[in-house]
């Protein structure tokens, strides 16, 4: 595939444009931060994280798989199956594998302190979707390309993973309405902004629910899917979690309890 890179550019502004207009006319929550500032801030981190990339990153998923594909590497050049159903199930896995990843690093205490830099927003939005330490995205691109590889990804598997997993990004995290109805239809595939919102609340129990980031299945099967936050969306508060102890006693219980 040629211009990947513009094709996905092109989604990620054209899903934040249109984001950001729907939260603007609809909005789910009332803001408690300076908009502007944040905006910069969370954008930033984009430009930020696409140079450290760029600098730290020899390869990249596209790469990779074009790598697999050319030395057919991976179980899926071991199984004949149509393309399209490579894809699908390529997706599918992927998105598991987000899950899990996520799942790990709030579960490690180290990880979590480069992940917690995404929760430290204290308002969330669509630019939330975008704001993680520059550390965590390179740790992830790896994750992803070992995924690729041992998998054998095809290329244009990766690149439309990658455009649902940024668009569902900036559409799970925005402060935007959706009737209730609709929501509750919507949730029972994907993840749905009120859904999420829940992932982002203070208290320790509801921050550790709700990690999909597109598809909604993985938290249901996996017993971590919280439907609403206990103080209603109106009222949570929205950052890094209250702490009754000192954090490293947090942490040291959280790796050893379950989240429930």
């Amino acid at each position: 595939m040629e211009n990947t890179d513009l094709i996905r550019l092109s989604f990620f502004l054209i899903a934040l444009i249109l984001c950001a207009i729907w939260e603007w006319l609809a909005p789910r929550k009332k803001l408690t931060q300076n908009k502007f500032n944040r905006w910069l801030n969370n954008l930033g981190l984009v430009g930020l994280n696409s140079l450290c990339l760029m600098i730290f990153m020899p390869v990249l998923a596209f790469e990779s798989a074009q790598f697999a594909a050319q030395n057919q590497l991976g179980l899926f050049h071991l199984i004949a199956m149509p393309s399209s159903f490579n894809i699908l199930v390529s997706v599918l896995l992927l998105d598991a594998a987000i899950y899990f990843q996520h799942v790990l690093f709030h579960r490690s205490r180290w990880l979590w302190r480069l992940h917690r830099m995404h929760h430290a927003d204290q308002d969330i939005d669509v630019t939330t979707g975008s704001r993680f330490h520059p550390i965590e995205i390179i740790l992830s691109m790896w994750i992803k390309i070992a995924l690729v590889i041992i998998l054998g990804v095809s290329p244009i598997a990766v690149v439309i993973f990658e455009i649902i997993l940024n668009v569902s990004a900036m559409f799970n995290h925005s402060n935007a309405r959706l009737p209730i109805s609709v929501d509750k239809w919507l949730r029972k595939i994907i993840v749905t902004p009120d859904m999420h919102r829940v992932h982002h609340s203070i208290i320790v129990k509801e921050t550790h629910s709700n990690f999909g980031f597109f598809l909604s299945i993985w938290d249901r099967w996996f017993r971590t899917y919280q439907a609403q936050p206990k103080e209603g969306h109106d009222g949570v508060k929205i950052g890094i979690p209250l702490f009754q102890k000192p954090r490293e006693q947090w942490i040291d219980k959280m790796l050893t309890q379950p989240f429930r």
